[in-house]
Order: structure tokens, then sequence, then C-alpha cells
């Protein structure tokens, strides 16, 4: 069999899952009501590098916030082993199949950054295990709040979590020692649903602008079909405006008011919102600001949106690294199980803490706030927070 008919078999391999995938999104009913739940399992995976240090302060505000939940039994914290570098490289699983079972025993995934290995680390090269995550269990939205007050800017980021470049991004086919193909993967299912969940996001909370960016003057079967998706939903919000813009525009020009205008929800395939995501955090305040909800019918997780930060590491810096992205994380978690009360209490007491007060600063120099040092000063102020709201 010469390379190109073995390339062909390997696609129709390829087709042929994405059939079956279609199938079960199609059959993907089931859908968690919290109000509904007498205990709700949050599993804890901590990652690697500054995950554990950074969790440790993460579970200590939500172990605040949440103390009645905790003491009564309706909330349970579950700290789930085996996802460091160390033992899935062992095991040469990105996502051991013991881990994801335990996984799957929770309702809510708390997680901190783990490390996707690179052709130059020292680790086999392991398929990222968020993608692993995100797939076993149908988070297929992504949700990104940046707010930047100062410019205006109040914008929620709705990603499609599964689909696109990133679906078969261990599956390309090498063809030849001349040619490689990775593919881009667009079904109008898993577009349709994450555009029902922006659309609804939308409505919920008084949006009137939901706008799609793609870059659908060149991808023009993909990213047209991902348009033409979100607009036949669109048609069932007539009251939400919807506009678009073009990948590489709305990287360069979105702090561009003009630009920008009206822009309030925005919806994108998958490595587009991954990039565009990033950069908005930067003008945010940079990746350690930023969290985000990974969200599908039955389960939901939520995670810092940086790295393992391994210079920190290796300088013996880590107990300074930021832990405002996972604590923000825990934020839209608690909002996500109904509790949306102590999301705002958490908001409040990060913008004094981050913004107008700052009495205790972290940048991840030893001669400023620790880690522990910075949540103290957090849990200090939710704690006066929560007296003058008595």
């Amino acid at each position: 069999m010469d390379a190109i008919q073995i390339a062909q078999e390997k696609f129709a391999q390829l087709i042929r899952s994405e059939f079956e995938r279609i199938e079960r999104m199609k059959a993907d009913n089931e859908i968690t009501d919290f109000s509904k739940l007498d205990e709700i399992v949050v599993g804890v995976l901590p990652g690697d590098g500054i995950g554990p240090i950074i969790m440790e302060q993460a579970l200590r505000v939500l172990k605040d916030l949440m103390a009645p939940e905790i003491e009564s039994g309706r909330l349970k914290i579950k700290e789930i082993e085996g996802m460091t570098i160390e033992n899935r490289a062992a095991k040469l699983q990105s996502l051991p199949d013991e881990v994801f079972e335990e996984v799957k025993k929770c309702n809510v995934i708390l997680k901190g950054p783990m490390v996707t290995p690179r052709a130059s680390d020292p680790w086999p090269n392991l398929i990222s295990a968020n993608s692993l995550l995100r797939r076993g269990l149908e988070l297929f939205a992504a949700v990104r709040p940046i707010k930047i007050p100062e410019k205006g800017i109040d914008w929620t980021f709705f990603r499609e979590n599964i689909e696109g470049e990133y679906i078969w991004g261990n599956k390309g086919i090498q063809v030849n020692e001349d040619l490689a193909v990775d593919f881009k993967v667009q079904t109008k299912q898993g577009s349709e649903r994450i555009a029902r969940a922006a659309f609804e996001f939308a409505r919920k909370n008084g949006k009137k602008n939901v706008t799609i960016v793609t870059k659908a003057n060149i991808v023009k079967l993909a990213d047209g079909n991902f348009i033409k998706a979100v607009r036949k939903v669109g048609e069932e919000y007539p009251e939400i405006e919807i506009q678009e813009r073009l990948v590489d525009a709305m990287a360069a020009k979105m702090m561009d008011p003009e630009f920008n205008k009206g822009i309030e929800v925005i919806v994108l395939p998958n490595l587009y919102g991954d990039i565009v995501t990033d950069v908005a955090a930067e003008h945010q305040g940079g990746l350690g600001t930023a969290s985000s909800s990974n969200l599908g019918n039955k389960y939901a997780m939520f995670e810092a949106i940086h790295g393992t930060a391994p210079y920190l590491i290796e300088h013996g810096r880590g107990q300074y690294a930021d832990p405002c992205s996972l604590i923000r994380a825990v934020g839209m978690m608690m909002a996500h199980i109904g509790y949306a009360d102590r999301k705002a209490i958490l908001d409040e007491a990060l913008d004094i803490c981050t913004i107008t007060e700052r009495k205790v600063v972290v940048t991840t120099m030893p001669e400023d706030a620790s880690t522990k040092e910075f949540t103290d000063y957090l849990l200090e102020t939710i704690d006066d927070l929560k007296e003058s709201k008595k």
C-alpha cells in the first residue's frame, strides 16, 4: 500500500470516529441541576509547578466562603491524586484511567495548571491533559470573562472547546518525509451548542450583542459553517445583535474603541479562542489575572488559564506566584453551582485587594508579597465584607 492509500485509510478512520461523536452529541441531553443535588462534589486536581502552591490558597478561599455548606455536608471537597507530570509520564498516559474514573464521580472540577510536554522537555511527548479532560467530560464551552473598567470593557468569551484544530491535534497524517497534514474539524452540533450557550448567557445577563470571530474569508468551509450555525441559533434571540470580526483584526485592534464598539459577548472556534482570550487577558493585566470555566451539560471544570511557571519553580520563587487566576476560578465555580452571592463577595474583595487598595502586592519577587501573604490579605478583606453585609 502506497503513502497516499495509507493516508486515505487513516483519514477515513478519523471521519468514522467523528460520525460516532456526532451521534453522542445528539444524545447528550443530561443536564445537571445543582439546586436539586443534596451533595455537590468538587474534585481538586492541583497540577504541576506552581499548581499545588496556588491551589492551597484557592482552597482556603473556597473553604472560607463556603464554610456553612461544607459543615452541613452539601459541599464536599475531594482531592484527586495521580495527575502530576511524573505520574503521567511513568504511566505514559496524559489522563490515567484511574484518575479519570475518580474525576467522573465529581460534579465539578477545580484544576491547577498542568505540564503539556514540548519537544525540548525531558518528558514523553504526551498530549494535553486539558484537552482530554474537556473531551472526556464533554466540556464544550470555555467561558472567559475579561474586564478593563477604565476602557469600558466588560467582555465574556465563549470559546468552542473541543473541535477545531485541537480535536485531532495528535492525529495528523505524516504522509511521507516531505508532507504532513493536520486537520480542522467543525460540526453543526458542536457549533450550535456553543452558540446557544453564548446567546443564553447574553439573554440572562442583559447583553445585547454577540460577536462572532473567525477567519471565514480564508477558511471557507469550517469557519463559514461556524458563522452559519451561530446565526441560525441567533434567530431564536431576536433582541440580540450579531456582528462579525476577523480573528487577526480582533487580536490586533481589540483595544481600539471604534473597532470594539458594542462588543459584549464573543463566540469563537477553538484555536482562535485560545489565542484571542490570552491576548485579551494580557490587556487586562496578564494571564495571572484571568480564569476560565469549562462547561458541559453534566460536568464543569474551573481553572487558571496560565501555565505551570517553571521559571519560578527553577529559581525558588514558586511561593511568590500570583494566585488570583485560580481564586477567580473558584468564584466562577461558586456561581455555577448556585452561589452567585459568594462570588459577588469574592469579586468585590479582589477589586479592593488588586485595584483600589492594594496594601499587599504580588510581583513574583521575594521582596513583595508571597502567595500566602496575599491570600491572608484577601481573606481579611472577605471577612470584613461579610461583617459589613450582616
